[in-house]
């Protein structure tokens, strides 16, 4: 751990899904991959890049998560070949897409015993992950943690309002929450800004459209090892 040992006053404790509770960017750093081989034919050029401004672009019609990632690659495709890409590369394309939903989920090592940990010790624990919501319902149920939240909810968007609407759904103050989660973006800043306290668990991978910069030195963020320096944070 780097940084203060105890959150103090915490009484509930929101839980990142993707890449804190289980891994979920190594998928996507594989597909792409994938695109680079189906592609390669074609001769297109700066195709990571003109993936990535394709997504963000769409982000706000098809939100987070496979489906849009698959809709986003497809396009990107028929723009850089000039619609000369085949038929049935689209469909290896879909295909590809399919393959990603139907992946089994695999947990970060030690995850089940902190969460089981936290929730024996009576921490009231949300689950608040982000991205489609049939994707994600699925992965929450294949990770067989959901019986040991207090709540699930899958959010379209994580900033500010999305957590403020969510803390007053549950009846939480932010002054007594806690969000932990791999993404400074996403799981920091937001809830920083309503005056929450916020856990960063680094994972080795992150999406660009993740990316920024920790706010080191705030009162009430903490930088973890792994998730399990997270009960001993707690004084759990």
């Amino acid at each position: 751990m780097t940084a203060s040992p105890r959150a103090e006053g915490i009484t509930t404790v929101g839980l990142d899904g993707d890449d804190t509770l289980w891994h979920n960017e190594g998928r996507f750093h594989e597909a792409q991959a994938r695109v680079h081989e189906l592609l390669a034919p074609y001769g297109v050029a700066d195709l990571s890049h003109r993936m990535l401004a394709t997504e963000r672009k769409n982000l706000r019609l098809f939100g987070y998560g496979v489906k849009g990632f698959t809709l986003s690659v497809i396009e990107t495709a028929i723009e850089l070949t000039g619609g000369r890409i085949a038929a049935g590369d689209i469909q290896d394309l879909i295909e590809l897409g399919k393959s990603m939903l139907q992946e089994p989920v695999e947990l970060l090592p030690g995850v089940r015993e902190v969460v089981q940990r936290l929730a024996g010790s009576g921490m009231r624990l949300l689950l608040l992950t982000k991205g489609d919501l049939f994707d994600q319902e699925t992965r929450i149920a294949r990770s067989g943690l959901a019986d040991l939240f207090h709540e699930v909810e899958v959010l379209s968007e994580k900033d500010e309002g999305s957590y403020r609407r969510a803390l007053a759904r549950y009846r939480v103050s932010p002054e007594e929450f806690l969000m932990v989660g791999n993404s400074v973006r996403s799981d920091v800043l937001p809830v920083l800004g309503l005056g929450g306290a916020a856990a960063l668990v680094p994972y080795p991978l992150l999406w660009a459209h993740e990316t920024a910069e920790a706010p080191t030195g705030h009162p009430r963020f903490f930088q973890l090892d792994s998730l399990a320096d997270l009960p001993p944070l707690l004084g759990r």
